[in-house]
């Protein structure tokens, strides 16, 4: 038996619900951030450095969230706080206030945010499906 591990393989004890309810409120986080810092400029020329920011910070919680709980489903919760967090900008606000513009950004904020970490956890599932499973999966089969 190994240290840290569930009494059951996929179970999360408190610290683990806990630590995965605070990596989905993370990508919420980044959501905001990242829409609010999208119209930055360096000098006279757009510098979006948001969506690549974005973009680490939404595969190093897929990851984080995997490892936390060794199950590949739960990497996409952080993704759907995100998603929460960008759809909830798109609403105006009070007055009539408006945090995204229609612009080429936004889209780009959008694919390039999510892509990355999409396809990480398409190529861990593809790995799962056909038998190569990192250590962490492993561990429940036994």
């Amino acid at each position: 038996m190994t240290v840290g591990t569930a009494a059951k393989p996929g179970h999360l004890d408190a610290v683990g619900r806990i630590t995965l309810a605070l990596l989905v409120f993370d990508g919420f986080l980044c959501a905001v951030l990242s829409v609010l810092f999208l119209p930055s400029y360096l000098g006279a020329t757009p510098f979006p450095i948001s969506i690549l920011v974005a973009a680490v910070a939404n595969l190093a919680l897929v990851i984080a969230a995997r490892s936390t709980t060794g199950r590949i489903r739960s990497g996409v919760l952080p993704l759907a706080g995100w998603g929460a967090g960008f759809l909830l900008c798109m609403f105006g606000g009070p007055g009539g206030d408006v945090l995204m513009l229609a612009s080429v950004w936004t889209l780009l904020l959008l694919i390039g945010s999510l892509l990355p970490a999409a396809v990480y956890l398409w190529k861990v599932s593809a790995k799962a499906a056909f038998g190569t499973v990192s250590p962490p999966e492993r561990e429940g089969t036994r």
